[in-house]
């Protein structure tokens, strides 16, 4: 595949787990090299990777004026997502910390990518968030337990950087993940992982969200919903 694929895919063997049809996935596309993250879209780095869009809701419904673009690359050593978000109004906490993570980040403006490698247990899986701010968390997600935030305490080592460009009513968040924390499996064209991908904005009044795949319920939360990725050459 070249670029994004939304289309069904036929079967991938994951392990000797075959993933089902008409899965939509996102493509990963291969760098030689790590660089230091930059969030300009038009950056060669940048460029080169496979976009896709972002523009409904939890339910599917269309969000108007609310969207977002989101692009992923992947060296043999980390995973990388760069969020391109439109905002009407931001939802910003005060007094930001960068240099350590934020809990409870989600009850502000955030961008957010759900990871996990087992597809024996869907309910294990990453949630890595980064605000328009610079702000950010790691979660260790398992479903099994009552309190899944429990998992804020997991570090994985992920770098996150933003900006906010008021003039076009942009902001941009870049996430660089590192494969060890999130698959046992060395870094390889082919591998495919299960995802989903988010962005909230504005006040409690004036929440509104969006989502790639559907969850089709009021948490994000819902692994049977998630798409794939996938990691492809260059």
């Amino acid at each position: 595949m070249n670029g994004f694929a939304s289309a069904c895919l036929v079967v991938l063997l994951l392990g000797g787990t075959p993933v089902p049809k008409n899965e939509n996935a996102i493509t990963s596309v291969h760098s030689d090299q790590d660089l230091a993250l930059t969030l300009d879209p038009s950056s060669p780095f940048w460029h080169n990777a496979g976009t896709i869009k972002l523009e409904r809701d939890k339910f599917g419904k269309t969000v108007p004026g609310f969207s977002a673009e989101v692009r992923s690359r992947w060296t043999k050593d980390n995973l990388y997502f760069l969020f391109s978000s439109l905002y009407e109004q931001l939802y910003l906490k005060p007094n930001p910390i960068t240099d350590q993570e934020t809990y409870e980040l989600w009850n502000w403006d955030v961008a957010e990518v759900f990871i996990g490698s087992d597809f024996d247990d869907i309910q294990r899986y990453k949630e890595f968030e980064v605000s328009p701010q610079g702000e950010w968390i790691d979660l260790d997600i398992n479903l099994h337990l009552a309190h899944h935030e429990d998992g804020w305490k997991w570090n994985s080592g992920f770098e996150a950087a933003a900006h906010i460009d008021r003039a076009k009513h942009m902001w941009y968040a870049a996430m660089r993940i590192p494969m060890v924390a999130i698959d046992k499996r060395a870094a390889a064209e082919g591998n495919t992982f299960r995802i989903n991908l988010f962005v909230s904005q504005g006040p409690p009044s004036q929440h509104r969200e969006i989502a790639w795949q559907a969850p089709m319920n009021e948490t994000f939360h819902v692994p049977e919903k998630f798409g794939l990725i996938r990691l492809a050459g260059k």
